[in-house]
């Protein structure tokens, strides 16, 4: 399970308009509109395709709700709400009104005035003009990707260029940070489109609440589910008192418990939405990744932590960094291998490449070298192995160690790369949302053994639907549970 992801900063304690910049009658910048719509297909592919259906219009129409009070001039058509099918809990607003929410972030929620908070959020950010402040920040983070940043500032030159292609978008998403200032003022002009909009205030209070639960459970699970939180989703970091804060500005508002909640009309979009990976692009289960539309499987070293990207698989622990990716290519697998190389200095011949060496894992010929250089944080290694996996499509690893240590640290990753079988694919299968109607004699222990986790099986149902022990179930009442549904055809 992914550590959450912090999407709002703390709420102002109460609302001043006249510590809020002046948005009324504003334009948005024709320029940024315009590079926001070029760039919407490519970023909406590179975080896992969009919602098209009845769920990503009805947050569309959640926005626009609030957006007609954020103060932009003809709002309805200004600003653009997708929800992005993303294992990851986040939101962000790109300049140029274009605001993204993530499908996972929706499953922590559990109504409509959370959602209607974080997307007043997000366009707070925008109607406020916070992203000028910010350009700086974008240009110093484009070397873009984790891995590729990992690269670029130990090898210097074109090192990493490929990778950090790859990933330019998750690096433009990571710049969209704010001030602590900037925060406050989103989270203030939320609320107050809540407050102008009919819903009730604790919608604010409500979603940071569920973060907080999201974020221990995920903390505690993490090692035992070797995921990693993508760079680019940190964009809203939590601080310590912001529930706090929330709750006094819901308060301070006079109409706290006040106001539409829709929580209905909510949990019935919610139904069936995937929770965690998309089995089109793969799922992370323990120390494996398995790609069931593909029947690829590697497994990762012990106490190494995956992030799973749209075109890559980033690989990372104590023993260095790697990388998972390929495709359709003909040609001999030792060019293969060469070409990874080119990329990676970005045409310019940095190291001295070895000639690959041919082995057999698992049935497929493979190829593998190792390349140093020598940086400023001393000697690195640079291996690259790759697969024959059928006539026309290669995979390889890239790996990133200590000057010496060569693939030794991933030796057990890239020998254990197979092919699965017709059964093992069909047998993966995606967890989704279930709403269920309480009934007599249910308890929480009862409900949360059908969740869909082979640990913390209670506390992932309390986190998930903000109860305790304790809590009474009251039959008729509507909870979330987690379960195994149906791969999307």
């Amino acid at each position: 399970m992914r550590k959450a992801v912090l999407l709002l900063a703390a709420t102002a304690v109460a609302i001043t308009p006249a510590a809020l910049p002046a948005q009324a009658g504003r334009h948005l910048d024709p320029r940024e509109v315009a590079e926001a719509r070029r760039q919407h297909a490519e970023l909406v592919q590179e975080f896992g395709g969009a919602e098209t259906g009845a769920r990503g219009a009805y947050v569309q129409s959640v926005g626009r709700r609030l957006a007609a009070y954020s103060g932009v001039v003809n709002p309805g058509a200004a600003f653009h709400y997708t929800t992005l099918n993303s294992a990851v809990e986040n939101a962000m607003a790109v300049p140029g009104g274009y605001i993204y929410i993530t499908r996972q972030l929706l499953t922590l929620m559990d109504d409509e005035s959370q959602l209607a908070f974080a997307l007043g959020h997000e366009t707070g950010h925008i109607a406020a003009n916070h992203h000028r402040a910010r350009q700086s920040a974008a240009r110093r983070n484009s070397m873009g990707g984790i891995f590729g940043a990992l690269l670029g500032s130990l090898l210097g030159g074109g090192i990493g260029s490929a990778i950090a292609q790859m990933s330019q978008q998750q690096a433009q998403l990571s710049t969209l940070s704010f001030s602590r200032d900037q925060e406050y003022q989103a989270d203030t002009l939320a609320t107050r489109y809540l407050l102008a909009a009919g819903y009730d205030p604790a919608g604010g209070p409500g979603v940071l609440a569920a973060l907080g639960r999201a974020s221990a459970i995920q903390a505690r699970a993490q090692g035992r589910t070797n995921r990693q939180t993508p760079e680019w989703a940190s964009t809203h970091p939590l601080s310590e008192n912001r529930l706090q804060r929330a709750v006094a500005a819901a308060r301070a508002t006079g109409r706290l418990g006040q106001g539409m909640r829709n929580r209905d009309q909510f949990l019935a979009q919610l139904e069936g939405v995937y929770v965690d990976d998309d089995p089109a692009q793969g799922i992370i289960e323990g120390r494996s990744f398995t790609h069931p539309d593909l029947r690829i499987q590697f497994a990762v070293p012990m106490g190494y932590l995956m992030q799973n990207g749209t075109r890559e698989v980033t690989i990372k622990g104590s023993g260095g960094q790697a990388q998972f990716s390929g495709g359709r290519y003909r040609g001999s697998i030792e060019n293969y291998v060469y070409q990874v190389f080119q990329q990676l200095t970005g045409g310019r011949q940095q190291m001295m490449i070895p000639p690959p060496q041919r082995t057999m894992i698992n049935g497929f010929p493979a190829a593998f070298t190792t390349a140093r250089a020598n940086t400023s944080s001393g000697v690195v290694d640079v291996s690259v192995m790759a697969y024959q996996w059928d006539p026309s499509t290669i995979y390889h690893f890239i790996m990133l160690t200590r000057g010496g240590a060569g693939i030794g640290p991933f030796v057990q990753m890239v020998e254990s790369l197979r092919r699965i079988s017709p059964a093992e694919a069909a047998s993966i299968r995606p967890r989704v949302i279930d709403v269920v109607t309480v009934r007599l004699g249910d308890t929480v222990h009862s409900l949360a053994g059908r969740m869909a986790y082979r640990d913390f099986q209670l506390d992932r149902f309390l986190a998930l639907n903000g109860l305790t022990t304790a809590s009474p179930l009251i039959p008729g009442n509507k909870v979330k549970l987690v379960v195994y549904g149906a791969r999307r055809s």
